[in-house]
């Protein structure tokens, strides 16, 4: 059988809108850069390493729980779903899910296209009689699908706890786009870290190899290329932590000494020990993830979850629009 092409798809970021985001974060009172810029091609990479990490328990929990449950799951989903991978990367979960689930199509959707394109160029090699897809978007800015995905049975994949990126507000706004996207018999599969001891926590996100810590640095490097800033990646220092009170895990860069970072048309002085947020993880409560599902317009079928209740596996159904 010839192997079929995957159908590729980018979207190109426009680099005013870049640059003007970026600019806006760090100028902000807090400084802030935000976790999509995590994720260059060597960001990508770093983070695979890092979902091999024995203190970074999300991947394999979740991982686990698909190899306990993948009969149940296939059930509940039933097959010939258009399967969309938000935030593919590597295609490698999705990829556990293609003899479980037989997608009619598969659409891998990641903001860093050209670690995307390696990836699904030897998935679709090894599963040639399934369409692929690979679209390059930031949809975290927006979900707009185009006519090349299937719209019967869409499938949203969001695995791994990534929508702890994003606040419970913006969460739930991301998932109603996410629910607009589909037809009646759409829905979402999910997975999301559930709130557990501090100490692993900490450690999950500051390993002692340092792989996060330099995950973490490179977003310096990143956006440098991007506006042309000059950040000197040694004079930071990687920051990562549980804050109980809010109820996230947080990635900060902290200024080693005071410094000034300058890009074209804008510059920004640092005090020593001055932070830059990268990142929020937050953590949720089964009772709170099957909530924010509710709200943004899913109903919960059936939660998996390992047994230490670590993480949980969601699969909602899209409800009837309103």
């Amino acid at each position: 059988m010839p192997i079929s092409r995957p159908t590729e798809v980018r979207h190109p970021l426009a680099n005013a809108s870049i640059a003007a985001e970026l600019a806006a974060g760090l100028c902000a009172p807090a400084a802030a850069i935000a976790p999509k810029f995590l994720y260059d091609a060597l960001g990508s990479k770093l983070f695979e390493a890092i979902c091999e990490l024995p203190e970074y328990y999300p991947t394999r929990t979740e991982a686990a729980i698909v190899a306990c449950h993948g009969a149940e799951i296939a059930r509940a989903v039933g097959p010939g779903a258009t399967l969309i991978d938000l935030g593919a990367g590597n295609c490698a979960k999705a990829a556990t899910l293609f003899p479980l689930l037989h997608p009619a199509q598969y659409v891998a959707i990641d903001i860093s296209y050209d670690f995307l394109h390696e990836a699904i160029d030897r998935l679709q090699q090894r599963f040639p009689h399934i369409e692929m897809t690979a679209l390059g978007l930031d949809f975290s800015a927006g979900l707009d699908l185009p006519g090349v995905v299937r719209p019967e049975k869409r499938l949203f994949f969001y695995p791994g706890s990534s929508i702890g990126n994003f606040t419970p507000v913006e969460a739930r706004a991301f998932l109603r786009r996410a629910r607009d996207q589909c037809d009646t018999d759409g829905g979402l599969l999910i997975g999301i870290d559930l709130v557990k001891d501090s100490a692993t926590l900490d450690a999950a996100y500051d390993d002692e190899l340092g792989v996060t810590a330099a995950f973490n640095l490179n977003i310096l490097r990143h956006v440098n290329r991007l506006i042309g800033a000059d950040f000197q990646v040694a004079q930071w220092r990687h920051r990562g932590f549980y804050n109980a009170d809010e109820g996230r895990v947080e990635m900060h860069l902290e200024a080693r000494a005071a410094l000034t970072v300058s890009w074209p048309g804008g510059a920004r002085s640092f005090r020593a020990g001055e932070r830059i947020h990268t990142e929020n993880s937050y953590k949720y409560r089964q009772a709170a993830a099957l909530g924010l599902l509710e709200q943004a317009g899913f109903a919960a079928a059936k939660v998996w979850t390992d047994p230490d209740s670590w993480f949980a596996l969601i699969y909602a159904r899209a409800l009837p629009l309103a």
